[in-house]
């Protein structure tokens, strides 16, 4: 055995320990709840200069997955971390790697799917992963995690498959345990050996063609021959297990069962359950039921050792944390039903979806229900009958007439569009669309952007949210805050979602089926929104949605915690760009996603930021007026986050103006192409200057920063010259 150590860590944690240890190449990642521990860990340790691993911020999840697939056919050791829909919407290229046999390993922090959107843990992410050709391990502790971690390696590159190592998400990942580690990085890499790639596409001397058009016969070949290395990894995973435990003195099975030789019934469980049950199986066996309980530590390829730990049960009752709807059971139950044949009788319930809690009263109740010859082969565990009502309760319709107060008046004239009225002081006339009792942080700037932009928007309005902080603290069922059609989709596909609902309620109309009269259509996004949903918003533009895009810009991906997005500031130090001997805050600078949008053709676009109210309040009208009869408009307002920006909210409005007077947020609008400054400051600010007022970006005033501050300060230069000349050029 070789020395180890103790340390008290969580799952998540203990991932990116072994992860650093092993000091991967490349680790492409995106933030998601409950996996982004592991690259916040990670960014941490690479800032105080712990290991060398490159970690490379995707703007979403599928990008992650092909950033990782392109490094692995480099040849180098490949390391990513997701959960829930992050997976899913990675999952087209999991296949693609696992059919052309690059090894990686992925975490995978396991989430309930949405919708509803939800955060906490089980395992409908996961088991869409069955057929995509990976390799799936999963831990039931902390211990396993940081175990499992470096065994998949190893695995991973003897079988030339990649790995995920799975585990119960926030009950895992969040769970902080007293665990062993190695002491020394020297013997994990020893461990896991040199790698020794087959085949790169690096290697210049040998030129290889990766993922080749493929017709019959070869395609059924090449499936055939990741069926074989499948197989093969039935082999290899014992060995491996069985060498890791020499060195840990941890010995990993495929199938770990606990008191199940002797048993009538048997409790299947996955996950961090297991535990919970072993619990429950001590206090019926001193009762005298002779009760058991089993757990996979691998998934795929699936454990025929399972039958032999199953099959003298008179019972077996199979838990699963996810349904495959309309088949009588979850993954977890289907595939025993068939491996048992039949021999055995299995029942079969799912539990505890969306976190839902698993105590030791719950396992006796699975218990019992495999004694039960009367109860059903298959139902739910813990569903209620919710909330009933004979009639809904809503908010009051916000008529058309009361939502057209006559603030503000868009029309075309000769030099474009013309607004009157926009006056401060009408605004309170206007009905929040957005109302009183959302859960939004003191200081948060979404509600008051979103409604002072709204307070613009005269008549009918229906509103879809991308995920996100705006999303979170207004919906929380069974209440809303929104007093007007509400639509929620996820981030990477907000804009294209709505407008599918625009055309719909044009086509209708047309049709004859909704009568006259208009809908102002408004996507609002946020937290980094416009990373991940740039190619949607995009798509929207170029087709000429007839939508608004609203984009609260709060700089960093805050509903998960603050990391960093595009649109965070260079330098700034976020949760995945820490300060430290090797690294400076963030690295690259902040997206100037204005001049992406431009560069689609809209007819409109604008920035605005609450210490201009008059200024946005007019600019939303314009939008109003420009999707309603010309096409899709784009809107940014700068958005304060207290919480993350790290300072008061009292001092939130004198920021928000100290942005727009360095000119790190010029105001300004772009209509039919051409741009017209709105403001410009009497005395532009150093940026240096509205940096001192936040947190993030304290440090870059010090001068050990200068340098950075400096670079900063020249591309915001050369931004607002930019500006000012294609302002001053009548075709610009």
């Amino acid at each position: 055995m070789k020395q180890q150590t103790q340390i008290f860590e969580s799952g998540n944690e203990l991932a990116a320990y072994a992860a650093r240890q092993i000091n991967y190449h490349v680790m492409g990642y995106y933030p998601i709840t409950p996996s982004t521990q592991i690259a916040e860990e990670l960014d941490a340790m690479y800032a105080a200069g712990e290991h060398d691993i490159r970690l490379i911020a995707a703007e979403g999840e599928h990008s992650a997955a092909g950033v990782c697939y392109g490094a692995s056919t480099g040849g180098g050791r490949v390391f990513n971390a997701t959960s829930a829909n992050g997976l899913l919407y990675a999952l087209e290229q999991l296949p693609v790697q696992s059919g052309t046999r690059y090894p990686m390993v992925m975490n995978v922090a396991c989430r309930t799917v949405s919708g509803p959107l939800s955060i906490k843990g089980d395992h409908s992410d996961l088991m869409y992963c069955l057929n995509t050709g990976w390799i799936i391990l999963f831990a039931n502790d902390p211990q396993a995690v940081y175990d499992m971690n470096l065994c998949a390696l190893k695995i991973a590159e003897k079988t030339r498959l990649p790995v995920i190592v799975a585990f119960d998400g926030f009950f895992t990942s969040h769970q902080k345990r007293k665990c062993s580690v190695f002491a020394l990085d020297a013997d994990v890499r020893e461990f896991v050996g040199e790698y020794q790639p087959k085949h790169s596409t690096l290697d210049l001397e040998h030129p290889i063609t990766v993922g080749s058009y493929m017709n019959e016969p070869d395609i059924i070949n090449n499936k055939y021959q990741l069926h074989l290395g499948m197989e093969y990894a039935r082999d290899v995973i014992p060995e491996v297990f069985s060498e890791y435990g020499k060195l840990s003195g941890r010995q990993y099975q495929t199938v770990q069962g606990y008191r199940t030789e002797d048993a009538e019934v048997i409790l299947f469980l996955l996950g961090s359950s297991y535990h919970t049950a072993c619990a429950a199986a001590d206090e019926l066996r001193e009762q005298g039921k002779r009760v058991g309980v089993c757990t996979a530590n691998v998934l795929r390829p699936f454990p025929k050792e399972l039958k032999t730990v199953l099959k003298n049960a008179t019972t077996v009752v199979v838990g699963d944390r996810q349904d495959s709807y309309g088949a009588g059971g979850g993954n977890l139950s289907l595939e025993i039903r068939a491996l048992l044949e039949g021999e055995t009788k299995v029942k079969s319930r799912v539990y505890g979806l969306g976190g839902l809690e698993f105590f030791r009263e719950d396992a006796k109740t699975l218990f019992e229900i495999g004694f039960d010859p009367n109860a059903k082969e298959f139902d739910y565990l813990g569903q209620t009958e919710g909330i009933r009502a004979e009639t809904p309760q809503f908010f009051a319709p916000i008529t058309e007439s009361a939502s057209s107060p006559g603030i503000t008046q868009c029309t075309m004239g000769e030099h474009g569009m013309e607004v009157r009225g926009g006056a401060l002081k009408d605004v309170t006339a206007m009905p929040k669309r957005l109302a009183p009792g959302h859960g939004a942080c003191p200081g948060c700037g979404i509600p008051v952007n979103v409604n002072l932009f709204l307070s613009g928007i005269e008549g009918n309005v229906v509103l879809l949210f991308q995920t996100g902080c705006g999303m979170v603290v207004t919906t929380g069922y069974p209440n809303t805050a929104f007093r007007v059609p509400y639509l929620h989709n996820l981030f990477q596909n907000g804009a294209a979602t709505l407008s599918g609902l625009s055309e719909m309620f044009y086509e209708r109309q047309r049709r004859g089926e909704l009568p006259s009269g208009d809908i102002t259509f408004v996507m609002v996004s946020g937290d980094g929104g416009m990373d991940i949903g740039m190619g949607s918003a995009l798509g929207a533009a170029l087709r000429g949605s007839r939508i608004i895009l609203l984009e609260y810009d709060n700089g960093g991906y805050m509903n998960t915690g603050y990391q960093l997005s595009y649109s965070t500031p260079k330098g700034a130090k976020s949760a995945t760009s820490h300060l430290g001997r090797a690294q400076s805050g963030k690295g690259f600078f902040h997206k100037d996603m204005p001049m992406i949008m431009a560069g689609s053709g809209i007819p409109y676009l604008a920035t605005a930021a609450e210490s201009h109210p008059a200024d946005l309040i007019k600019k939303a009208a314009k939008a109003k007026y420009c999707a309603q009869n010309l096409g899709m408009a784009y809107v940014r307002v700068l958005s304060a986050c207290p919480l993350n920006w790290g300072d008061q909210p009292n001092t939130e409005r004198a920021v928000i103006c100290a942005a727009v007077d360095a000119c790190y947020f010029p105001l300004f609008e772009i209509e039919q192409g051409i741009t017209k400054l709105n403001y410009t400051p009497k005395e532009k600010l150093p940026v240096k200057e509205w940096f001192s007022m936040m947190g993030r970006t304290k440090h870059l005033a010090q001068e050990k920063y200068q340098g950075i501050t400096e670079e900063i300060q020249a591309e915001v230069d050369r931004r607002w010259a930019r500006l000012k000349a294609r302002h001053e050029h009548p075709l610009l």
